[in-house]
């Protein structure tokens, strides 16, 4: 479980750190994988939690989604239709789902120690 987070905080300290730009052409590009990023790394930490967690499923699932994402973005600006809004509105809900179930976790599991410590 610690894996995912090291690897979130090290990306967010080299971006402060690096005086990297992205072109502004690719910004819908880039809010899409941030977005597949998060929502795969919070689904690995729900996997992890609920004990179902599985590395295959864990990287398949953050290269497809990146790649379908990536996608629909492409075909959107091609069409000149905002498709990549479908991807951002589904790994938006899909991320505060898993933010919400891993909560309930966590707080379950703070009620049940405690209920143990009296």
């Amino acid at each position: 479980m610690w894996l995912p987070l090291l690897g979130l905080l090290l990306g967010i300290s080299l971006g402060f750190m690096t005086d990297f730009q992205i072109p502004t052409a690719y910004e819908n590009y880039l809010s899409i994988a941030v977005l597949a990023a998060l929502d795969t790394l919070f689904g690995g930490i729900r996997a992890q939690l609920q004990q179902v967690y599985d590395d295959k499923v864990f990287v398949s699932g953050f290269f497809f989604n990146i790649s379908l994402a990536a996608a629909l973005a492409f075909l959107g600006v091609h069409l000149g239709v905002d498709l990549y809004l479908a991807a951002i509105f589904a790994f938006g809900v899909r991320l505060f789902q898993n933010i919400a179930v891993i909560r309930r976790i966590l707080l379950s599991r703070f009620s049940e120690k405690n209920a143990t410590a009296k």
